[in-house]
């Protein structure tokens, strides 16, 4: 939770195009009034209580939801399992599309939704599953129902998946400084300056958004890099799906290490990221 917070810090700089696109959905949702432009990335926590209407939008006249008004930054979902699951699966199509339609009787609506989805959960209903030194108290039961509150489509678009261990007490009372925000900042903003040079002829901004044939055609594997992807396919079982998100991680791992092909480093780092069977 404390990770995601602080992770618009490290967020690239909006275009000018993105101000425009991000004022129009709060001034649209009567939230600008005396605002002016909005210069920083969204960040939006809603509730786990929050209805679907609150998180994908509607009403009698629609107005943006939390994924809308999370357009071009953040959307947290803290707590991700307590969320009711017919809220969580409203956000498949829009993860996919970054864009939502609201349907209605005099018509439809479409609001722009091209947000970063950052969700935290416990393992278990206690917390402690997987923990090093606290013991679990749920039942294997209890365990399994909690994790299947999380359906597989949904998780499978979820591109980054990390188990996140407690920080151990000599880290906490350390006086060893860790990497500075501005510092990380600095190599995200030259990773998405490459991003824009590379899509300068497209419609497309980010590896995120690339699209089977724009990944065919973008991202340049090294031979290593290759025979691994092809290894991994065979003993994983990967989808097409999972295989063209491979690459895009890795190629954003790529950017970000201003390399100029996609290493074999690259594709192992990308494939620990995705989310493991039978968790």
């Amino acid at each position: 939770t404390m990770l995601s917070r602080a992770f618009p810090s490290i967020l690239p700089v909006m275009t000018k195009d993105e101000i425009l696109e991000v004022t129009k959905m709060y001034s649209v949702a009567g939230l600008c009034q005396d605002r002016g432009f909005i210069l920083e990335r969204p960040f939006r926590s809603p509730h786990h209580t929050t209805s679907r209407i609150g998180l994908i939008g509607g009403g009698n006249n629609p107005k943006p939801g939390e994924i809308s008004l999370a357009h071009r930054g953040v959307l947290f979902l803290d707590e991700f399992p307590e969320f009711p699951r017919s809220v969580l699966e409203s956000l498949r199509q829009p993860l996919e599309d970054g864009k939502v339609t609201i349907s209605r009787a005099a018509g439809s609506v479409t609001f722009p939704s091209r947000f970063l989805l950052l969700a935290a959960s416990n393992p278990c209903p206690c917390g402690y599953l997987g923990h090093p030194k606290k013991k679990c108290l749920c039942m294997p039961g209890s365990i399994l129902r909690y994790q299947k509150r999380l359906s597989g489509p949904l998780l499978d678009r979820i591109d980054l998946h990390v188990d996140v261990l407690p920080v151990e007490e000599e880290k906490l009372t350390s006086n060893v400084k860790a990497e500075q925000s501005d510092v990380i900042k600095k190599r995200v903003m030259l990773a998405r300056n490459k991003q824009q040079d590379r899509f300068k002829k497209n419609k497309t901004k980010t590896n995120g958004e690339m699209n089977t044939n724009e990944i065919r055609q973008l991202c340049v594997l090294d031979k290593e890099a290759i025979d691994m992807l092809k290894k991994a396919v065979s003993r994983l079982s990967l989808s097409a799906r999972s295989y063209f998100k491979i690459i895009k991680i890795a190629q954003t791992i790529s950017d970000l290490e201003n390399t100029e092909n996609i290493k074999m480093t690259h594709i192992a780092e990308a494939l620990q990221y995705r989310v493991k069977e039978n968790e």
